[in-house]
């Protein structure tokens, strides 16, 4: 049988123009690579999961294939990883500090990354500090975070620091459709676009996501089976609740409730999906805004026609009592019937004036 590669692995960018969401950063260090003028020191910083160990192995690799003619060698040789997490003592340090003043015996630059590097000790980065200020011609460091506030003044100072950002989700989404492509995979666009948003920008993430998901749904994602295994309601099921809400029928909302956390759902995922819903059912409300939905066309229509029937001032208020309960619930005994009051007081709102029993 052939092995399995993981999706984060077999689509893991080889230059700068395959990663994903981070242009600003790619066309930099490109123009520097040709401008020569990389500096000696870098910190790649930003969330996990966002290409900042991909385009540190990129940039690399890129800047001795630069710098000599030949195109046929082998510069792995060149390339030293570290990964701060395990090795974050002074001794580690020190041994690199040794191996960085023997020049590279192939091709012009030996180039060390430092993965979390955050995690390293205040001796081992004392140790370090000196390397890094009056590093020798050949050595390049490129250190990489996801927590920059964690490293010393004096090693930022020395740094030039490049910010990534969290990807988006129109970006992760258009990724996976060119991998579902590759895969073979059946899809809708609500459940890559569900899949984005749950991997909250990052790529990593997402392709983590798309695999088991894969392997959930036999290579079929369709957005009733994605949220079932992502423990996320539908949007359909809010469309209905608030239906039953504005009719004021209190009883048929707790037997729904009752059937969703008969589904293994717990009452606060219900309680935070509602608030997030009738956020959306504001965004419809003015013709500016609606880009801002991330939905499908499909359900952006549905949200458009729901935000029709009530009217702002409601939905701002319906807001603020979710808000107090979502406040409430760690406190609450019966969360359960936390949740259930809320929906209830929603069910009893003012509707277009009038108000409701």
């Amino acid at each position: 049988m052939e092995s399995f590669k993981v999706s984060a692995l077999k689509y893991r960018p080889k230059s700068f123009n395959q990663v994903i969401g981070q242009e600003m950063i790619t066309s930099t260090l490109q123009n520097a690579i040709d401008s020569n003028q990389l500096a000696q020191a870098l910190l790649f910083c930003g969330p996990r999961g966002v290409g900042k160990t991909s385009c540190a192995r990129i940039l690399a690799k890129a800047i001795n294939e630069k710098t000599n003619s030949s195109s046929d060698q082998d510069y792995s040789f060149n390339i030293f990883e570290l990964d701060a997490a395990s090795n974050n003592g002074v001794d580690e340090i020190r041994r690199l500090n040794e191996q960085v003043r023997i020049p590279p015996q192939i091709g012009s630059f030996k180039v060390y990354i430092i993965d979390e590097v955050h995690m390293l000790s205040i001796p081992a980065f004392n140790a370090f500090l000196k390397t890094l200020e009056e590093p020798p011609k050949h050595a390049i460091f490129i250190l990489a975070t996801t927590e920059k506030n964690k490293i010393i003044p004096t090693i930022l100072s020395r740094c030039q620091i490049y910010d990534f950002k969290r990807i988006s989700v129109k970006q992760i989404r258009d990724s996976l459709i060119k991998i579902c492509a590759d895969k073979n995979v059946k899809y809708d666009d609500d459940s890559l676009i569900l899949i984005a948003k749950k991997a909250d920008g990052a790529m990593r993430d997402a392709l983590s996501i798309f695999d088991r998901m894969v392997s959930f749904t036999s290579g079929n994602l369709f957005i009733s089976q994605v949220s079932k295994d992502l423990n996320i309601l539908s949007s359909e099921i809010f469309i209905t609740l608030l239906l039953l809400i504005k009719d004021n029928k209190i009883p048929d909302l707790l037997l729904k409730v009752n059937e969703i956390i008969n589904d293994g759902y717990d009452s606060i995922h219900l309680i935070n999906g509602l608030a997030n819903h009738i956020r959306m059912l504001i965004l419809c409300k003015d013709s500016s805004t609606i880009s801002l939905l991330e939905v499908s066309s499909d359900l952006q229509e549905k949200y458009i026609n729901q935000s029709k029937i009530f009217n702002f001032d409601w939905l701002i208020d319906a807001l603020s009592i979710i808000k107090d309960t979502e406040s409430n619930h760690k406190l609450s005994l019966n969360k359960r019937l936390n949740s259930e009051l809320c929906l209830m007081k929603l069910s009893s709102l003012h509707f277009n004036g009038e108000k409701k029993n």
